[in-house]
């Protein structure tokens, strides 16, 4: 089984993410929207529900309208391929790569990410110095391109801190490694650190808040979309609240019975 972590530029309308949430039918495990990024992030599995998904997007949104704190190359902004259960790596790529010529052939241009690059790198790289892998070589006019990629599972997890957006970009920096990549960011009123947990079970929630904490006052966690439940198995179940965890929002509670 593959799972799939779509992230599209729009989290503020809430009907129109409803609506390209609903093309993922049974598939669709869990969506989360943020309003300042305006942005939205579906749990999926399988290969048809990211192709549904991304046909309803393609519809709906325009970059051109798009405004977020978050950075994004497009509509369709990140579409992962991830293995669960008895899948490997290579099914991910596979199905990666079948994405991707499928995506180019409706005239999105998809940039691969995984073994080949890190996404912040085709963040920076894309359509300057890094040429699509699939469709066109300039970006889609509404829908601008879209990364795609194969990788372990990984945790989308965000924190609240009582600093300056300057503070935040420094604790981040500080704390940035290997197994986390992070930004500090002014949402709204408030400031965050926005985390992925890229190795979760050498480096997970807790390990990630206690580093943060160490530079700045952390007042609330969040996280984005749904935690392996072997993550959430390493951490006492005394802080899962202050982490914002909770048993029903692991992968495996949601996934569909058989």
């Amino acid at each position: 089984m593959l799972e799939c972590v779509v992230n599209i530029s729009e989290g503020r309308d809430r009907v129109t993410v409803e609506a390209i949430a609903a093309a993922a039918g049974d598939d669709l495990l869990d969506v989360h929207s943020d309003p300042f990024h305006n942005r939205s992030v579906l749990t999926l599995v399988g290969e048809e529900a990211p192709r549904a998904v991304t046909v309803a997007a393609l519809a709906r949104l325009d970059l051109r309208r798009h405004e977020g704190v978050h950075p994004r190359i497009g509509v369709i902004d990140v579409v992962p391929f991830v293995p669960l259960g008895g899948a490997g790596l290579a099914d991910a790529t596979a199905a990666r790569d079948r994405f991707g010529r499928w995506a180019g052939d409706l005239g999105l241009p998809g940039f691969v990410y995984g073994v080949e690059r890190s996404l912040p790198e085709v963040r920076r790289g894309a359509f300057r110095a890094l040429a699509p892998t699939w469709g066109p070589a300039a970006p889609h006019p509404s829908a601008g391109a879209v990364a795609i990629g194969a990788r372990p599972l990984l945790v989308a997890w965000n924190l609240w801190v009582d600093a300056t957006p300057a503070e935040a970009r420094a604790a981040a920096a500080a704390i940035r490694g290997p197994a986390l990549r992070t930004l500090g960011l002014r949402v709204g009123e408030r400031t965050q650190l926005s985390m992925n947990l890229i190795d979760p079970l050498a480096l997970g929630p807790a390990e990630a808040y206690d580093l943060a904490a160490g530079h700045l006052r952390v007042t609330g966690a969040e996280l984005v979309g749904l935690v392996p439940a072997a993550v959430l198995d390493r951490i006492p179940e005394a802080r899962w609240a202050d982490l914002d965890l909770a048993a029903d929002r692991t992968i495996e509670a949601r996934l569909p019975p058989g």
